[in-house]
């Protein structure tokens, strides 16, 4: 017999250097390859009593060495398994391991009952992460105390925002974070190393806001921000509504994001900095407004740059146009690109301070969803997408500590995939939603209203009541958008107030008032406490 381990060839006396081949364990570190030693017979591979989770895998590969390879046996689980020689072993593969126990045999049957030999392995299958759940987390306010509760079944420890907690014997842990991160992980391990991770938000109550919106370059003009600030000093508003990005892709400050520098977008009309330190100083919150998905500077640049996968095209691969908007103006809310160049803005004006981002735009175009192709989508609706990419976004930005809105249309409380904007998928990834309920925008007739437009109480309590509805039980606040222009009907302070106190009969104290000019009607706004 050539080619054998010199100490296998004596039936005698057996003598083996058990040899250390290193196997990734279920810890990732090296695990030494245990040899067993019977007469003639040795096995390397899987240690018996060891259990195999998915950072080892479900392919093992065995060694075998014996006196005669020609007489050695395998089997797993009871079943004839072939091996090929590699030098003086017998190399056996176990792809695709099945879950559960198994049990890898080698042996040699001998003349006679004591000249047989058999070394067996058992081991244990178990690539399944631990089932986990975290119960909604809620503080006061951002970076309070919490108190983190869940359960992890089948796992053997649990780290909550890097902290170590305990597991009971029913699988619950508690955990108090004195001073918990507005976004961390819950990780539980079992004892083959698998992992669950399950991203957790501290849900925090949402302060409120009675803010007015203007442009970058309206606050760049005194005439259009003094008269908003005054409404600020007589306490008529305490937030201010302000473009990062907006319709026109450009955006108002000079941002560091090497996308908006690559394409040209940065239009510096204000300096982020001192605008915040102004409006924090006076008590007024600030909130970012980002346009998403309409952004004709990265449509444009994108296409020309041959990244036509930014955009939303037609079926037949040209770039959509929406008919109203330009052929360039929507980019692709599926794209990986679009998706990083907007959370990297709400990440960067989250770290400038802004205390909220809300997302305008955040949405499909409409039209008819046959003429639309978006490249990435894959087989996800078209809302699940977009809620995902809002709460991608709140993830970002919530260790920085703001808050994130998502505007929407009124419709699409009762028609959600006409613009693909699904209000409790969107409710649970975001802070707060904000319908664009504007008198002038509805038809006649919505929620059993003959003339919107002339009856702004109404609608706007009709519509926001459906709101309420789609929202209940998502933790998320309802911050609607209200007309403060004419459109068709001449409003004054009387029909902005309307729309107000019907928000405030449905419990919604906040609002956000629109107006292209950032021309405001503070007959119409009560001064706040």
């Amino acid at each position: 017999m050539t080619g054998l381990s010199p100490r296998l060839r004596t039936r005698r006396t057996v003598y083996f250097a058990v040899a250390t081949i290193a196997v990734v364990g279920v810890s990732g570190a090296a695990l030494p390859l245990v040899s067993s030693l019977s007469p003639e017979l040795a096995v390397h591979g899987v240690p018996s009593g060891a259990v195999l989770g998915t950072a080892v895998g479900r392919n093992q590969t065995w060694q075998v060495e014996a006196e005669s390879l020609d007489d050695v046996r395998i089997t797993l689980d009871g079943r004839p398994l072939a091996g090929r020689r590699v030098g003086d072993r017998l190399v056996v593969s176990t792809p695709g391991l099945a879950e559960g126990r198994h049990r890898f045999t080698a042996s040699i049957d001998g003349a006679l009952p004591m000249t047989s030999t058999s070394v067996d392995r058992e081991f244990t299958v178990d690539t399944t992460p631990p089932t986990l759940t975290v119960e909604p987390v809620k503080a006061q306010k951002m970076n309070a105390p919490v108190t983190v509760r869940g359960r992890a079944q089948g796992a053997t420890g649990v780290q909550v925002a890097g902290r170590r907690a305990e597991v009971g014997p029913d699988g619950g842990f508690t955990v108090e974070l004195g001073q918990a991160p507005s976004a961390f992980d819950v990780v539980a391990t079992d004892k083959a190393g698998n992992a669950t991770k399950v991203p957790t938000i501290v849900s925090v109550p949402y302060p409120g806001a009675r803010a007015a919106h203007i442009t970058a370059i309206g606050w760049s003009a005194a005439s259009l921000r003094e008269p908003l600030l005054d409404l600020a000093r007589q306490k008529k508003i305490d937030a201010v509504e302000l473009d990062i990005k907006d319709e026109s892709g450009e955006v108002g400050y000079d941002s560091q994001v090497p996308l908006a520098r690559q394409i040209g977008a940065n239009k510096p009309s204000y300096n982020p900095r001192a605008v915040l330190d102004q409006l924090h100083a006076m008590g007024v919150r600030v909130i970012g407004r980002i346009v998403a998905f309409r952004d004709p500077v990265l449509g444009a640049k994108s296409w020309a740059a041959g990244a036509k996968n930014r955009l939303v095209q037609t079926p037949s691969g040209d770039a959509y146009d929406g008919g109203h908007y330009g052929k360039f103006a929507f980019t692709n809310f599926a794209d990986p690109e679009v998706r990083a160049y907007n959370i990297d803005l709400a990440v960067e004006a989250a770290k400038l301070g802004f205390d909220d981002i809300l997302y305008d735009y955040v949405r499909r175009p409409d039209g008819r969803l046959s003429q639309m192709s978006f490249p990435g989508l894959g087989k996800r609706a078209p809302e699940q997408s977009i809620a995902d990419f809002v709460a991608e976004t709140r993830t970002a930005i919530r260790p920085h500590g703001a808050f994130l809105g998502a505007s929407v249309f009124g419709i699409a409380a009762t028609r959600p995939t006409e613009i693909a904007q699904d209000i409790p998928l969107l409710a649970k990834s975001a802070d707060y939603i904000a319908p664009m309920v504007y008198p002038s925008h509805w038809a006649a007739g919505e929620y059993g209203v003959a003339s919107p437009n002339s009856s702004p109480y109404d609608i706007v309590q009709r519509s926001l009541a459906d709101f309420t509805k789609q929202t209940a039980g998502t933790g998320a606040s309802v911050v609607p958008w209200l007309q403060d222009f004419s459109m068709g009907v001449t409003y004054g302070p009387a029909e902005v107030a309307a729309q107000i106190k019907a928000a405030r009969d449905n419990n919604m104290p906040s609002f956000l008032l629109w107006n292209a000019g950032a021309r405001y009607q503070g007959a119409a706004l009560g001064a706040t406490p």
